[in-house]
């Protein structure tokens, strides 16, 4: 079985419009990278990299790390709410589609992956590729409040 895992779903952007719009999103996962990370790429080629833990423990409870906020929304949905330079995204996932994400990672994980296992959790970080600009739409920082709210 191949180490990395990469996932094609679809996310609802959050604005500070009445309305959502479907977005395409990359879930990637590399146990030869770092055994404990996960990858969202956004459209324009934004990469978010964070602890698998934090989106296993949001689909339970609110969490925050760093510029990374999680949070389930009902029995079938979870927030993520990503803060920049650029502003604040948030997205909204089908909680569905990050649980079979997260089983296949488990899966493929070395069992001395876990956080007990004395390493520090991994901090969120933020990596953009040059070769296509973030047209995404325009940062909700008010619609980031409302979501949660």
């Amino acid at each position: 079985m191949s180490p990395v895992i990469e996932e094609h779903a679809r996310a609802r952007l959050i604005t500070d419009g009445p309305l959502t719009r479907p977005v395409p999103v990359d879930l990637r996962y590399d146990a030869t990278e770092d055994p404990r990370t996960v990858h969202i790429t956004l459209p324009g080629g934004t990469d978010w990299a964070f602890g698998r833990d934090l989106l296993e423990r949001g689909l339970r409870t609110p969490i925050e790390r760093g510029a990374v906020r999680v949070w389930p929304c009902g029995r079938t949905q979870l927030i993520v709410e990503l803060h920049s330079t650029d502003g604040v995204e948030v997205f909204q996932f089908e909680i569905r589609t990050l649980i079979r994400f997260l089983a296949r990672t488990r899966a493929q994980a070395p069992a001395t992956a876990t956080p007990s296992d004395g390493t520090p959790e991994k901090r969120p970080s933020r990596t953009t590729t040059t070769a296509a600009p973030t047209t995404t739409a325009a940062r909700p920082e008010r619609g980031a409040q409302a979501a949660r709210g």
